[in-house]
């Protein structure tokens, strides 16, 4: 590959990060609201539930996760037994997100059409990011999926990944 793909995936990526990154510290406050405020936000700490219009969150005892929504996108997390799950819908995309057994997976979905469908089922850490029309896809037994538009994956459970500029996917690590 050259010099200038590389550049254009660490910017997408690194740009794409930053969107998610900055729209959940933004979203931190509207946390206490009892409605569901755009963006809304679920937090769940061990034992909790939360649900709210753009926005879902389950714990067990040993877990943790949060859902973020917001215009439209709804942002889905579930951990289970040693889980931690984070799911961010942005701007009409649909981010879900479960966790167990020591696994850590954030889904981030941005835009209308961006699907985001994560699996921690084993140790390890796993990001999926989607922007409009893409769909990302890690189950913790296959490797990771990209397609239809703009999207990074990357699973540590097994040493997958992928990325798709909107021109093709290109498969990273162990296959």
């Amino acid at each position: 590959m050259s010099s200038n793909t590389f550049r254009r995936i660490g910017g997408i990526a690194a740009l794409t990060l930053a969107a998610g990154g900055g729209a959940a510290l933004a979203a931190a406050p509207a946390s206490a609201a009892p409605t569901a405020p755009n963006p809304a936000v679920c937090p769940a700490l061990a034992t909790q539930k939360v649900d709210l219009v753009n926005c879902s969150a389950d714990s067990s005892p040993t877990g943790t996760s949060a859902g973020i929504g917001t215009n439209g996108g709804s942002g889905k997390a579930s951990a289970g037994t040693n889980g931690l799950a984070l799911g961010i819908g942005l701007n009409g995309g649909k981010a879900t997100s479960t966790a167990k057994g020591y696994s850590a997976p954030a889904a981030i979905a941005v835009g209308p059409g961006a699907t985001v469908t994560l699996q921690g089922i084993k140790p390890g850490l796993a990001i999926g990011i989607a922007g409009a029309g893409a769909t990302v896809t890690i189950d913790g037994k296959n490797a990771a999926t990209c397609s239809g538009g703009p999207s990074f994956a990357g699973d540590f459970q097994t040493f997958t990944g992928c990325i798709n500029l909107g021109n093709g996917t290109i498969l990273l690590g162990r296959r």
